[in-house]
């Protein structure tokens, strides 16, 4: 029985390219270009996803030179994801995003486990899974780190918060999203009570490079390393 079709990509092309490791490559492509979509080094592909360099080039050759391209690739110019490359990251995306939000608010799983545990999902789910998943999760529009779940058409808002450790000083911000990279990190802000929708006070920075902050509803004040900083994006109040 022919597997169902990737949204975008005909039934015979889809069954060469829908690899969890492409998959991988387009999905990082679309995280590093960011809200501007701009283009991205090799370099920082490379590192993003622990490859050899010379690995990444010749990878992003093969999705350039497909029938249906996913990538624009130019050597020194950096990468772009074509439309169909576009659509395929964006639903990777989604079946993360709604993954790690079924993980969480159904079956409990701490929030430190849930990103890995969904990176191992996320290529195999059918486009009938994502949907009961989404019904059963009441349509959600961000997942557990505050980031925004595309719709099923692909569209998605963009986040326009910025990290907290390139915020000003001396305002009261609201979490706007969290970091989902590095359980490590991500457990530690759990534990001091930081996630999306939490409001603080940041005062200062400290000349070590800590980050001085008061979460409002509990009253108490936090040192932030840089590190734990560097995985809050934040929005001001404005008052």
């Amino acid at each position: 029985m022919p597997r169902k079709s990737v949204r975008g990509i005909p039934v015979h092309r889809q069954v060469r390219l829908n690899t969890e490791s492409v998959d991988n490559y387009l999905k990082a492509i679309f995280t590093l270009g960011g809200p501007e979509e701009k283009r991205v080094a090799g370099s920082a592909l490379a590192n993003a996803l622990r490859i050899a360099p010379a690995s990444v080039t010749n990878m992003l050759q093969k999705l350039a030179g497909m029938p249906v391209p996913l990538v624009e690739y130019e050597k020194h110019r950096g990468i772009l994801l074509s439309p169909a490359g576009k659509k395929r990251a964006l639903e990777i995306i989604r079946h993360h995003r709604l993954i790690e939000t079924f993980l969480y608010k159904v079956l409990d799983y701490p929030i430190e486990e849930i990103h890995e545990e969904a990176e191992r999902l996320e290529h195999f789910i059918s486009e009938r899974f994502e949907e009961r998943v989404a019904a059963k999760l009441g349509y959600p529009k961000l997942d557990p780190h505050g980031h925004y779940i595309p719709a099923m058409d692909g569209r998605i808002p963009k986040q326009t918060s910025t990290l907290l450790t390139e915020s000003a000083e001396e305002k009261t911000f609201v979490v706007d999203s969290i970091s989902d990279r590095d359980p490590v990190v991500l457990k530690r802000l759990h534990r001091l009570g930081i996630g999306p929708g939490v409001r603080f006070q940041f005062s200062r920075r400290t000349p070590l490079g800590e980050h001085i902050a008061k979460i409002e509803k509990l009253q108490k004040t936090l040192r932030l390393s840089f590190e734990l900083a560097a995985a809050i994006r934040v929005r001001p109040i404005l008052k």
